[in-house]
């Protein structure tokens, strides 16, 4: 008996110790000027979020701790610096199913900042290629080699002037830098590993079912080849078409949305609101900017989290303000990179009480997820017998490469309030899944009261993962309410009537044009 509670207490005390390991606080902090213009930084950090592992292979976010996350510690998660030990959950299922399509938006890579500091000198970093210089990867010196062939590739619009590769030393505003290209080969060759044995794209895939798209900056384009090179290495280029997407949101010929504009207006007022409101933080952006001998309101308009956070991803000293003959004894701190951190935290929980933002991103992201059900029903169509195949195949495998300003809206219109806010090289996957063929005595058998068959269902179930995590139980279409033993996966069709009707319901309107154009809430 004194063994038993032992081993119990131990089991618990471990338990404890896991969830306090594990959890983490994200929060997003950036809202764009104009949501079709250059992407601008949101002051994100990142916590690092597990989730663990249950008997069927659903992943559950923890409880969050009481204690507060440390603005430091949480912000390395932002970084998301390669390693090689990450566990991904991408095309775990049981073994009978049949994986038809993956659709996936990947934020791009590490960056050069996008604002300088005034008065202090910018941050060493080489944005250049090199297998020599960590971090490395064993497919880069092949990938540099085939981006020398790219001139064989379709592009649309402007890319095809944009360089394949970085190619700046030292780098510049905005570079991709060896450390994003790194991180985003390895996430082609996570899912590569992942489908591999379920060779959903065919070896002698034609140009019509592997898409590619990107905005007109070079870290999106350089980030989404790098990603499919890792997925496929040695890639015929004469098969591929690179697209182009004018607007950070993805929205193609449906951006214009003049609510979306206002709710957008409105949050941005209730951020500034609250910013003024900190003290602590106006007396810390005071000290800085007399750190370095410049107005207060020069040093908020350089955005100073965005240089601070690249010397901490690359593990360089903060900034320090140069006198005319070199010397220098006035530095910016990390306690006061933490007052600005600790404020984005403040600012998430408050975004998340007011609802302005989730209002906005439904409206941003709905023409992105509307062509994402739209390629899913026609492939489950195609697999159900019940339309035609198209000339050359169907779509089914799709790369969005995209910026944090598209994959946090896309994330809080999903519902996934407790996801990562997108830290570099972030992904998100959409999986459409096929269930095994059922008999009709075991459709009538399983089919009880209150109980959805897979018949009912049409057969046809998808699966969300966000960086290899499970998240499919935490959107707004599919609760945990609805997992039962006998249907692992969510219904595709309750991803459809969310897209299609139910996800107007939060700005009070049944579709996007009378949301965008007759919302008065």
């Amino acid at each position: 008996m004194l063994a038993r509670n032992c081993f119990l207490l131990l089991v618990a005390v471990s338990g404890a110790a896991l969830a306090i390991v594990c959890f983490s606080l994200q929060f997003f902090n950036l809202i764009p000027t104009t949501p079709i213009v250059e992407e601008r930084l949101l002051q994100a950090a990142d916590g690092d979020v597990r989730l663990t592992q249950g008997k069927s292979r659903k992943r559950v976010f923890p409880k969050p701790h009481t204690q507060k996350p440390n603005p430091l510690s949480e912000a390395y998660g932002y970084c998301n610096t390669p390693s090689h030990n990450e566990q991904a959950w991408e095309g775990h299922i049981p073994a009978d199913y049949k994986l038809l399509s993956v659709q996936v938006m990947i934020r791009h890579g590490d960056r050069y900042p996008l604002y300088t500091i005034p008065k202090t000198k910018r941050p060493a970093i080489n944005c250049t290629l090199s297998i020599s210089r960590n971090p490395s990867h064993p497919l880069l010196g092949a990938f540099i080699s085939h981006m020398g062939l790219g001139g064989r590739g379709h592009w649309e619009s402007t890319l095809a002037s944009l360089p394949r590769l970085p190619n700046h030393s030292p780098c510049e505003m905005g570079d991709l830098t060896q450390t994003g290209v790194v991180q985003q080969l390895r996430n082609g060759k996570i899912l590569r590993q992942a489908y591999a044995p379920h060779s959903f794209v065919p070896s002698d895939w034609s140009p019509q079912q592997v898409w590619v798209e990107t905005t007109g900056k070079s870290r999106t384009l350089q980030s989404g080849l790098a990603f499919l090179y890792g997925f496929l290495p040695e890639f015929d280029w004469k098969k591929l078409t690179v697209h182009h997407q004018w607007s950070t949101l993805f929205c193609g010929s449906a951006c214009d949305c003049p609510a979306r504009n206002r709710f957008l207006e409105e949050e941005q007022r209730r951020q500034y609101r609250l910013r003024v409101a900190d003290e602590e933080l106006e007396r810390t952006y005071a000290d800085m900017a007399s750190t370095l001998g410049i107005p207060t309101r020069n040093l908020r308009v350089a955005n100073p989290i965005d240089s601070l956070l690249c010397h901490l991803c690359h593990g360089l000293p903060f900034p320090c303000m140069f006198t005319k003959d070199g010397s220098t004894n006035r530095c910016l701190s990390t306690a006061q990179f933490a007052v600005i951190r600790r404020q984005q935290l403040d600012d998430e929980k408050d975004r998340k009480r007011v609802g302005l933002y989730r209002k906005y991103a439904i409206l941003a992201i709905y023409p992105y997820l509307n062509r994402t059900a739209n390629k899913m029903e026609r492939v489950a169509k195609v697999a159900a017998g019940n339309r035609k195949p198209r000339a050359g195949g169907e779509e089914v495998f799709t790369v969005s490469s995209a910026h944090d300003v598209t994959m946090a809206p896309l994330l809080s219109a999903l519902g996934l309030e407790e996801a990562r806010f997108p830290p570099f090289a972030a992904r998100l996957v959409f999986e459409l899944w096929k269930s095994p063929s059922v008999k009709q005595g075991q459709q009538e058998q399983r089919a009880g009261k209150g109980e959805r068959s897979k018949a009912k269902d049409g057969g046809f179930f998808i699966r969300l993962l966000y960086n290899g995590e499970d998240v499919t139980y935490h959107t707004v279409f599919c609760s945990p309410l609805d997992r039962r033993p006998s249907q692992p996966f969510c219904p595709l069709k309750k991803f459809l009537s969310f897209v299609k009707r139910d996800i107007f319901n939060v700005v009070n309107a049944t579709s996007y044009q009378e949301a965008c154009y007759s919302h008065t809430g």
